[in-house]
């Protein structure tokens, strides 16, 4: 269980911040010299070096939406311009990729930033700019919610890349390209001009992954634990029916895969900052907001509160709260992870997207006047400072990735065993790197008294 340190406060983290953004500068350098324009996606390092590797191009948006956010942490505008270009130049083919539920990653975080920034009046527009980003923003929120199966009980979800019969958990946070694209005033349009609404489907999506993707300790199986997640959710797609749980890079489908936990902890908070600036008319058409919020907030805190539980006591977990080496390694939750044990790799890509959805957890429920949301936010930043110390934080200018000791591919046997070890160990991934930018963003503006970091920036 993490040992939540009740004292650490934001401004507290302000010297270590100093030092990620200079490292995280010097990384996207490297990474833009290394992996130009033209070339593949970078993945994850090897050997301290960024590398593709072929799945699906999910990874791309991160490159570049990095860069965003450094100009956005420092005010170095040769990042706001290289985001900007390549964002411009290369990103276009995301935007109407109908094969991945990706287009949160990827749209959100170079368009989307680029479309924030803006509202923030963080640099001075060209003409043509608000137009082609919101542009882009709306068509990526249509094309993904195209992506639709509908499910027996009258709701539905956005299928993975594993195809129509395939609920990812992870897809709960490219719900913010449909609120975006929603927020725009934008709707998919069907067969007969029928006009759907992109909020009804965030909600029917979200609710989904909440009902199946997710256990609440109601005894709905024999591995029914409160917070504890499944990568994915099988539905025969003749009647919409659930089926079973399953995994595509967790251990088994009845372990919790932790960066699959970390994305529900992230995406269910966001979605409920999202839906406190929607009109009560608005929401009374999917539902109403008490109804909805509820589900929301049931699901963040189930998961938040497992994570807390089920992670080391410095707040970075293993890979799978399953995996099978873990049986040898004692009380492992009881002492800091070990990311140089002989046995399982940790994941420091978790801990950062998890952090981040439990400060946007307890900040929700404080702004409520619930006390239960200092918990919470004390976990976040008790995660945040072990990341920030040099076990995690590359400081190393040989070195291209920023927060090492990441996990891709487990079970495929993807990610890179240094020499003289015996489990995958000292890498980064582009999708960590990005997830620590972000939590350090949102941290270093609650310190500097800085307006608060969301994805959908002021509203208008």
């Amino acid at each position: 269980m993490i040992d939540i340190n009740e004292e650490i406060q934001a401004t507290d983290l302000l010297p270590r911040l100093e030092v990620f953004w200079e490292a995280s500068g010097g990384s996207i350098n490297a990474v833009e010299a290394s992996c130009p324009p033209g070339s593949a996606s970078p993945v994850f390092t090897i050997a301290g070096k960024y590398t593709a590797k072929g799945w699906t191009e999910w990874t791309q948006g991160f490159q570049y939406g990095s860069a965003l956010l450094q100009f956005d942490a420092t005010g170095d505008e040769r990042f706001l311009e290289l985001g900007r270009q390549r964002t411009t130049e290369v990103m276009a083919p995301h935007l109407t990729h109908v094969g991945v539920h990706d287009h949160g990653f990827n749209n959100v975080s170079t368009y989307g930033n680029l479309w924030r920034l803006m509202n923030e009046g963080r640099f001075a527009e060209e003409s043509w700019e608000r137009h082609f980003y919101e542009l882009a923003l709306k068509v990526t929120g249509a094309v993904q919610a195209a992506r639709w199966s509908a499910t027996r009980d009258g709701g539905g979800y956005i299928y993975s890349f594993n195809g129509p019969q395939s609920l990812f958990v992870d897809t709960i946070r490219s719900c913010r390209a449909l609120a975006v694209s929603h927020q725009l005033g934008h709707a998919l349009m069907g067969e007969r001009d029928e006009k759907i609404s992109l909020l009804e489907r965030i909600v029917h999506h979200a609710t989904t992954t909440a009902n199946y993707n997710i256990w609440y300790g109601a005894q709905r199986d024999a591995y029914d634990i409160c917070g504890r997640t499944a990568h994915e959710s099988v539905f025969n797609t003749n009647n919409g029916e659930y089926r079973c749980p399953s995994t595509q890079q967790g251990y088994s489908a009845f372990s919790t895969w932790t960066r699959g936990l970390s994305w529900a902890m992230v995406g269910f908070p966001e979605q409920l900052e999202w839906l406190a600036t929607r009109r009560d008319e608005e929401l009374e058409e999917v539902g109403g907001r008490a109804t909805i919020e509820a589900i929301f907030l049931k699901a963040a805190r189930a998961t938040c509160d497992f994570y807390i539980e089920q992670t080391p006591v410095c707040g970075v977990p293993y890979w799978d709260t399953g995996a099978p080496g873990l049986a040898n390694m004692g009380d492992y939750l009881s002492r800091p992870a070990e990311p140089f044990n002989d046995f399982e790799p940790v994941d420091s890509s978790a801990a950062a997207i998890a952090a981040q959805g439990l400060l946007r957890l307890g900040n929700y429920l404080s702004q409520r006047g619930e006390t239960t949301g200092t918990r919470y936010r004390q976990a976040a930043l008790t995660v945040a400072e072990t990341l920030l110390d040099d076990l995690y934080l590359s400081t190393n200018s040989e070195h291209e990735g920023l927060l090492m000791h990441s996990v891709y591919h487990r079970p495929n046997g993807w990610d890179y065993i240094p020499p003289q070890r015996k489990v995958p160990c000292g890498e980064s991934s582009m999708w960590g790197d990005y997830h620590m930018r972000e939590l350090a963003l949102m941290l270093g503006r609650e310190a500097k008294g800085h307006p608060y970091y969301t994805f959908f920036g002021p509203i208008q």
